[in-house]
């Protein structure tokens, strides 16, 4: 446990910052499965949209690396991209 002042409100912001973080992970995953899952191609658009959004802001809160939001927007617009297209 922590002995000063200064650490015992460190770990406190620690322990807020740690469930906050851990909120923002929780929904950027769920809507990322959401996507993946769609079936219908105006759904998983309007899906993505929010998906982007969430990724936006959790980069913005240094929750998630830059380019891993990046890199997930680039999977998820491919991904919807080919719904429409395997219909043969």
């Amino acid at each position: 446990m922590p002995t000063h002042k200064s650490a015992e409100k460190a770990l406190r912001q620690s322990i807020s910052r740690n469930l906050r973080n851990k909120a923002v992970k929780s929904k950027v995953r769920t809507i990322i499965k959401k996507v993946e899952t769609a079936r219908d191609k105006t759904q998983a658009k309007d899906l993505l949209k929010q998906t982007f959004s969430l990724l936006d802001k959790a980069v913005k809160r240094n929750v998630i690396h830059f380019n891993r939001a990046s890199r997930t927007k680039s999977r998820l617009t491919k991904l919807v991209n080919q719904l429409g297209a395997t219909k043969i």
